[in-house]
C-alpha cells in the first residue's frame, strides 16, 4: 500500500517538474466581464523584469468568442518604466483570416490567441513595469472578447 502512493506521489512530481517553464518571467490572463470589453475598462499587469542584459519576447494574450463581429482588434498598450516614463503603442491584431476563419487555437466556439507585441527586446531598466492594455476599436462595449493578459518570456540563445 505504501509503495502505491510513494508511486503516484513520484508521477505527480514528475509530471508537475515537466510542465515547469524557466523562461517564463510572467503571464497573468484576466477576464473580460460578460465578454463585452468597454473602452474604460483597461487592464494593468505588473511584471518585475531583473535585469537590462537577456532578451525578452513579449506577448499579448486574446481569448475570443465565434460571435466576435470583427476580423481584428485594435489596442493601446501602455508601458509604464520604473522610472515612471511611458511608452504608448497602437497595435492592430489579426484573429480571423480574410476567408473567416479564425485563427488561434479553437476548442469549440472560444479561440486562444498569443500575439507576439515585441520580440527580443532587452528592456532600459531593470524593475517593475506596468503595462496597461485598453481596446481602441470604434464600438464600445465591444462584444465577443472574453479574455486579456500579457506573457514575457525570456529568449534562451541558441548554441
Amino acid at each position: 500500500m505504501h509503495l502505491h502512493y510513494f508511486v503516484v506521489t513520484a508521477c505527480a512530481c514528475i509530471l508537475l517538474l515537466s510542465g515547469c517553464d524557466n523562461t517564463t518571467l510572467f503571464e497573468e490572463n484576466k477576464p473580460i466581464d460578460k465578454g463585452m470589453w468597454d473602452s474604460e475598462n483597461t487592464f494593468k499587469f505588473q511584471a518585475t523584469v531583473p535585469d537590462t542584459v537577456n532578451g525578452y519576447n513579449v506577448y499579448l494574450n486574446l481569448r475570443n468568442a465565434g460571435t466576435y463581429p470583427y476580423s481584428n482588434i485594435f489596442l493601446f498598450i501602455n508601458t509604464r518604466f520604473p522610472s515612471g516614463s511611458i511608452d504608448r503603442d497602437t497595435v492592430e491584431i489579426m484573429l480571423a483570416t480574410k476567408e473567416g476563419k479564425w485563427l488561434g487555437k479553437g476548442l469549440g466556439d472560444i479561440w486562444d490567441n498569443q500575439i507576439l507585441f515585441k520580440r527580443n527586446v532587452t528592456f532600459p531598466e531593470k524593475g517593475e513595469y506596468t503595462f496597461e492594455i485598453s481596446q481602441a476599436m470604434r464600438l464600445s462595449p465591444l462584444p465577443g472578447i472574453m479574455d486579456a493578459g500579457m506573457r514575457i518570456e525570456k529568449v534562451i540563445p541558441s548554441k
